[in-house]
């Protein structure tokens, strides 16, 4: 049945505070989330689950499913973001991390990216800003300070778009207002990311509501200055769990995932016992491991002047040979210091 998925912009619609109104009735708001972005098959949801979201969305059921939905992903050139979670064009992602993990930095290199795209890129500014959302507003096309200056400005521009915001519009209600008018105002495709300068999402099951990608941050990445930290395992979009992915990008990241997680839990025997007491065989998988993970890192355009390295793109199609090499051993010399931070590893078996 992955020809079917859940209708999540109409959720994010009518159901503003999803998480209580989920639980109320009593569904886990991590089900909802799975649903909607792919990880559970909408074929082997409960119908109770179902019949329970279309009442909290006042729709029937046959609304709530979409069809032989084709999406497509906005290619970031980030190696990271590309291959376990890629951004939905029109969807919307988040972004869940706590302050100082690199998630702004992100956002400065997707708004410097997207420069040199057909995308129109929109900053609505929080209204207890900071420094760090200051600096983003100098990359964005253009950067208002209400939903309704927001709204005025898509509905002027010809272009898709992609609109960047921080989650104090959604908990006032604000944002979803505005989504609900652009459906009935705006025809061309907008693309949404959310991002939460507090850093409370992370204590929070479902911080955004439905999302078609979730970037989550990881702490111990960060902590080991593996940038951009984000968590292999746990960030996701509807792109790669449903029908719409190459079979062969899809069957990587299964592998990549299977391997790095096995990774994550030999990385913490290491840590305390030291590599020499691992079985030869797992020698090979925290190996292979620690190769993967360097391998994730990449220079940012945005942070040349603090890390003297220059900004590098590196195409899925790279992306996917690349990981490939090291998931069949072809790279097991490497050292990962070698690959970390670099373009393609290629550049590193001359």
């Amino acid at each position: 049945m992955k020809d079917i998925r859940l209708n999540a912009e109409l959720l994010r619609r009518k159901v503003p505070n999803l998480t209580v109104a989920a639980k109320s009735i009593g569904i886990r708001p991590a089900t909802v989330s799975n649903l909607c972005t792919g990880k559970i098959d909408l074929g082997k949801a409960e119908v109770r689950t179902l019949v329970g979201l279309a009442t909290l969305a006042n729709c029937t059921v046959d609304e709530l499913i979409l069809r032989e939905v084709k999406l497509n992903m906005i290619p970031t050139q980030i190696k990271v973001l590309d291959f376990f979670a890629p951004l939905v064009a029109g969807g919307t992602v988040g972004i869940v991390a706590r302050p100082g993990m690199g998630q702004l930095v992100i956002l400065a290199e997707l708004l410097q990216r997207l420069k040199v795209s057909t995308y129109e890129t929109i900053l609505l500014m929080p209204e207890a800003t900071s420094s760090d959302m200051e600096e983003l507003a100098g990359l964005a096309n253009y950067v208002v300070h209400s939903c309704e200056e927001a709204l005025d400005k898509m509905t002027k521009l010809d272009s898709e778009i992609v609109f960047i915001t921080d989650r104090s519009y959604l908990i006032s209600g604000d944002l979803l207002d505005l989504q609900d008018r652009l459906v009935h105002q705006v025809t061309r495709e907008i693309t949404t990311i959310l991002v939460d300068i507090s850093g409370d999402v992370v204590d929070e099951e479902m911080p955004y509501g439905p999302l078609e990608t979730l970037w989550q941050l990881d702490a111990d990445l960060a902590a080991r200055h593996l940038y951009p930290a984000v968590h292999p395992l746990q960030s996701t979009s509807s792109i790669v769990e449903g029908i719409d992915l190459d079979q062969k990008h899809f069957s990587l990241r299964q592998r990549a995932q299977q391997l790095l997680r096995r990774y994550k839990e030999l990385l913490s025997f290491v840590n305390v016992h030291g590599k020499e007491r691992l079985q030869e065989k797992d020698i090979t998988i925290f190996n292979r491991g620690e190769l993967l993970e360097s391998y994730f890192t990449q220079p940012f355009f945005v942070a040349e002047a603090f890390t003297k390295q220059k900004g590098l793109e590196v195409s899925l199609t790279e992306t996917l040979r690349d990981v490939e090499i090291i998931l069949d051993g072809r790279a097991d010399t490497l050292n990962p210091e070698k690959v970390r931070y670099i373009g393609s590893i290629q550049e590193s078996m001359l």
